[in-house]
């Protein structure tokens, strides 16, 4: 089912923590039977503590609750957070632990991670995007950084699709006898969406390739927003031939960067880009952190995938992929409002940029490669 289009569902997008939070805590609330929660980061700090006590909560009033959260992108969350998680009767799994005393452990493996950002409630309604559960996406007025990221909220029958990778990922939860068999949810909306999932092995390349082929079908305008735009060479040449058939290709970028690594890296392809007419546009105001994008305003797409390389060849990601106009007007309509206040980038002044930024971005280009 992976990939196919499912019709009758209601779509909508949530911008930042101000936003996200809420709506989350909101539907975890609401939760009558089955709460799952897939998290690369979830942080013991003020945010992080007002879900576990939301995920607690519902734990105690006899709601199923399980809890998957990577080993790296959590790896300073205070452990007490979670104990307290399992006594409330939460089953909480660390994914991939960094623990060389285990038999089991392999350095080979310890760079795979789980950077999905899932959550499914009753197997009806399931939010995905690239927000943590951390106090860099609360707003400032509430003491956060207010990072700058969306996330889609999905009720309908896709939900099953996302509700199945978790457990599909993830065979450690065991179903026990009588809960597979989830009420399956109503159609809810008229949207068709589409749940794209990069699992282990031969469908490494699975995101990837939507995106690749979306490109490559674009016919007027392609507008991307992404914290780790590092393409390979596959989607740099669609991009030149989408330019070649006369389409407009915007790219929105962080000027600031939760990893600044990765700024540099990026800069590095700046000017092959700009040359071939990618515009690019920095955004500065707060940290992007989104992942999103929009083609010939008819297909949209949020998730949890980087356009670099550990997204397609280390990370466990999942993207939601819609193709309604109406949808992705909604979305483009938003994005817009950001690229009015973001600086293009000029091909002239770049190239004027000290020779130290030069090296910098040469170095850290090949270093994304390695780790």
């Amino acid at each position: 089912m992976d990939g196919a289009q499912v019709g009758g569902n209601d779509v909508s997008f949530l911008h930042d923590g101000e936003e996200c939070f809420p709506a989350m805590l909101s539907a975890i609330a609401c939760a009558e039977r089955e709460v799952l929660l897939e998290m690369y980061w979830f942080n013991s700090d003020a945010t992080g503590q007002r879900f576990a006590d939301a995920l607690s909560d519902r734990a105690r009033a006899g709601v199923c609750v399980r809890v998957i959260y990577d080993a790296l992108g959590s790896l300073e969350v205070d452990r007490g957070m979670f104990d307290s998680m399992r006594a409330a009767g939460c089953e909480v799994l660390e994914y991939n632990p960094i623990a060389p005393w285990r038999a089991r452990f392999r350095v080979s493996k310890m760079n795979n991670r789980d950077h999905r950002k899932m959550l499914i409630i009753d197997g009806c309604i399931g939010f995905t995007g690239g927000v943590n559960l951390d106090d860099a996406w609360a707003p400032p007025a509430a003491g956060g950084r207010g990072y700058r990221d969306v996330m889609v909220r999905v009720e309908g029958p896709a939900v099953t699709e996302m509700r199945a990778l978790f457990f599909r990922t993830h065979r450690t939860f065991e179903l026990a006898a009588g809960e597979q068999q989830l009420p399956p949810p109503k159609p809810s909306g008229a949207a068709p969406v589409m749940v794209h999932a990069n699992d282990r092995g031969r469908d490494r390349r699975r995101i990837h390739r939507v995106y690749l082929a979306e490109i490559q079908r674009a016919r007027r305008d392609i507008v991307i927003v992404n914290a780790y735009f590092i393409p390979d060479r596959h989607v740099r040449r669609a991009l030149l031939w989408a330019r070649k058939r006369g389409v407009t290709v915007r790219v929105m970028l962080p000027v600031k960067s939760d990893v600044a690594a990765v700024r540099y890296a990026t800069q590095k392809l700046y000017t092959s880009m700009l040359k071939q007419g990618v515009q690019l546009l920095e955004w500065g105001p707060r940290v992007i952190h989104s992942k999103v994008a929009v083609i010939d305003g008819e297909w949209c797409t949020v998730g949890t995938h980087n356009f670099d390389y550990r997204s397609w060849a280390n990370n466990l990601e999942v993207t939601v992929a819609i193709r309604d106009q109406r949808t992705a007007q909604v979305l483009l309509d938003r994005i817009e409002r950001d690229l009015d206040e973001a600086v293009p980038v000029q091909l002239a002044v770049w190239r004027t940029r000290p020779r130290l930024d030069r090296i910098l971005e040469q170095l850290f280009y090949w270093l994304r490669r390695l780790l």
